[in-house]
């Protein structure tokens, strides 16, 4: 009997604390499940169409939101909005340049109630006063470049050695655009100099309006096997940027293209003046530089070119090219490959007047330019 009667007590007791371990993990459950259950934003537009998701932002008059069915970014007009509800805190930016960051309740048609603020005041906004919701807000300066080299060298019955670093530098505010670019390249056969240039563009281009701008920029090559001590180009003049960052959709977004043009003074130092005479001139500079980011920058096409003409003879220019592709391999990881080309129709003494260099490089790329 004694077995049986435990066996009973022990049941009970288990069934017992059972029943009340499941009624509390219940309550405890439905409340978790309560709080993490997430409250989707509610946007009406006039027709009378409802998205429940997520209201990610609104620039340039469409409003995004990041469905709840389908987790896709829906786009529409802020214009075609009827009534919108934002259950997290977010920026709203007014036309009269106040920004209420808070959370939105329905209001009357074209209008929302805004709870702002720490005491959670509720202001009534119209629609039409808001310029922006939740914008990517840019540092005052954004920053790209790269800088890249290649390393090559063979030994036994050949010894040839070759080294390459190219690099560049673009540091943006809203009225100045900085410019770096440099090269250098050197190889040698067996300690027989084969190839040494270097080569370096500095420029400062002033915005007047957000497309016209005004640049000075310096221009300085070296080139031993051309007998070149120094070429110097010092230009000024008016520019225009054609293309900017936003201006398309799509694959061309982020595709940049400018052009310039001014009088230069141009001047060649030689070192052997007995094969070359120093030369100084008068010229004009015609430059233009183009950039495609693709697939969110991990692919970029680019094409950079100045070219001198001479004013006293139109025949007489000198002309430099790039043209390449950088592809970023992880985080900020890149290779590139680069073709650049001279032309000088009035060579040094001893020298073609065409030369073309091909860089296959590897270094890091850095973009500082906010995303979402």
């Amino acid at each position: 009997m004694r077995p049986s009667i435990v066996t009973a007590g022990l049941i009970m007791v288990w069934c017992l604390t059972t029943t009340m371990g499941s009624r509390a993990f219940s309550a405890d459950d439905a409340a978790i499940v309560s709080q993490a259950a997430p409250v989707l934003d509610v946007v009406t537009l006039k027709d009378g169409s409802v998205i429940h998701g997520e209201v990610i932002e609104m620039t340039g008059g469409l409003l995004v939101i990041k469905s709840a069915l389908a987790a896709d970014l829906i786009k529409v007009k802020w214009s075609e909005v009827s009534k919108i509800a934002v259950s997290h805190p977010i920026p709203f930016h007014l036309k009269e340049g106040t920004i209420l960051n808070g959370t939105v309740e329905e209001g009357e048609p074209r209008t929302m109630k805004v709870k702002a603020g720490p005491t959670g005041d509720t202001m009534t906004v119209p629609m039409d006063a808001v310029t922006q919701v939740n914008p990517v807000i840019q540092s005052p300066v954004i920053y790209t470049g790269s800088i890249n080299a290649g390393y090559s060298q063979s030994t036994g019955n050949s010894s040839l050695r070759n080294i390459s670093v190219v690099g560049d530098l673009v540091a943006r505010s809203e009225q100045l655009r900085l410019t770096l670019l440099g090269r250098y390249v050197y190889g040698d056969n067996s300690g027989s100099l084969q190839v040494r240039n270097g080569r370096g563009t500095i420029k400062l281009d002033f915005f007047i309006t957000k497309r016209f701008f005004w640049f000075a920029s310096a221009y300085v090559e070296n080139d031993f096997l051309q007998n070149l001590k120094l070429r110097t180009a010092i230009a000024s003049g008016p520019g225009y940027q054609f293309i900017e960052r936003g201006d398309f959709k799509g694959i061309f977004k982020d595709m940049t293209f400018y052009a310039e043009a001014g009088p230069t003074y141009f001047n060649e130092d030689y070192r052997d003046n007995r094969l070359t005479d120093d030369r100084s001139s008068f010229r004009a500079r015609v430059a233009m530089k183009w950039d495609w980011p693709l697939f969110d920058g991990r692919v970029t096409l680019y094409h950079y070119n100045e070219i001198f003409p001479s004013v006293q003879n139109a025949s007489d220019f000198f002309f430099t090219m790039d043209n390449g592709v950088r592809m970023k391999i992880f985080a900020g990881l890149a290779s590139g490959f680069q073709v650049t080309t001279r032309y000088n129709n009035r060579p040094p003494a001893g020298t073609g007047d065409t030369d073309n260099l091909y860089l296959l490089t590897l270094g890091y790329a850095f973009d500082t330019t906010r995303k979402r």
